[in-house]
């Protein structure tokens, strides 16, 4: 099934997609709940009604009615937190190839997350940025799971079980303010916590089965095989997989859940796929030519982003009009 959060007379209503078409589930059975946190913590038994109203829309398109005037918003607007792994060695190799520094041996024991603002989710649309944002700013192509169910201390052998869904996320970056706050060893904070965009519709999974693979050596959980691409303007900047996971989602969930809950609607994101930021591609090519130029993210660019399986998610970036800037306030 194919969950979106649409916005309709000022109201986060959720809505069902069945062959590009939108339902309000709610309309169709009162007993479903009429937004996605609800949903999320009905739990098990508002999947099983959703699914059989998804079975009688497609058994007979007159059964609901169409919603033909909304705004999509994000498919989990308002998660119980929000965090992100970093899951795909490539990246990080590269990444630290680029600086001229060794790559992380403990990158392979076990896998990382950090927290970010989960007041500051949004979905398809403009995204609005601070000056200051704009020293360096980037996408980072990423996927993202929403916990379906509450846990402590599950083990990776049964957390796939947790996952009520996956979606697309683009995690916002101001490099700047991140590189220079990353000097003291804590965060990321300011670089990170403007913006995380996800959608456009959250997506079960049951709807991967036929992408399935097997995860990497020595892993444990689930992995697909679901191509990764974004483009900047029209043009591809960057492709990856989402079956190049080295750390699977269950493994990120162990972690996460180790001594503390786990929540229904909480969003937790793969970190960024190999190539799929401007830090990796800018850096890789400066190694490779020293007059290659760099390129970041400007005011009226349109970031799109695909994922197999899971959607098309598109964005514009806004500047907001200000003199503001917390650059300016460093001693």
């Amino acid at each position: 099934m194919k969950f979106i959060t649409y916005q309709k007379n000022n109201s986060q209503k959720l809505g069902l997609l069945v062959e590009q078409t939108l339902y309000d589930l709610n309309s169709l059975n009162s007993a479903i709940p009429d937004t996605m946190f609800a949903f999320l913590q009905a739990g098990e038994n508002a999947m099983k009604m959703a699914k059989e109203v998804e079975i009688k829309i497609m058994a007979d398109p007159d059964f609901g009615k169409a919603i033909l005037e909304f705004e999509i918003l994000a498919p989990v607007p308002n998660p119980t937190s929000c965090r992100d792994g970093y899951a795909f060695r490539q990246h990080v190799a590269s990444a630290r190839r680029n600086r001229k520094v060794e790559m992380i041996a403990e990158f392979d024991q076990y896998p990382i997350f950090y927290f970010t603002n989960h007041n500051a989710i949004q979905g398809p649309g403009e995204i609005w940025c601070m000056p200051d944002h704009f020293q360096k700013l980037d996408f980072e192509l990423e996927a993202a799971i929403v916990i379906g169910k509450k846990g402590r201390n599950v083990k990776a052998a049964e957390t796939d079980s947790y996952i009520a869904g996956y979606m697309i996320m683009n995690d916002m970056s101001a490099r700047t303010l991140q590189m220079e706050e990353m000097l003291l060893n804590l965060g990321p904070a300011k670089g990170k916590d403007f913006s995380t965009v996800i959608g456009p519709w959250l997506v079960t999974p049951d709807e991967l089965e036929p992408y399935k693979i097997a995860c990497k050596p020595g892993h444990t959980g689930n992995a697909y095989n679901l191509a990764m691409t974004c483009w900047v303007n029209g043009i591809k900047v960057s492709e990856g997989n989402m079956g190049d996971m080295d750390w699977t989602f269950a493994e990120i969930i162990e972690r996460c859940a180790y001594g503390v809950d786990i929540f229904p609607g909480d969003v937790i994101g793969s970190g960024t796929v190999g190539t799929g930021c401007f830090l990796e591609l800018n850096g890789t090519g400066l190694l490779n030519d020293s007059n290659f130029k760099p390129q970041w993210l400007m005011p009226g660019d349109v970031v799109d982003m695909e994922i197999t399986g899971l959607g098309f998610l598109s964005n514009t970036i806004r500047k907001v009009d200000t003199d503001f800037s917390i650059l300016a306030l460093k001693k």
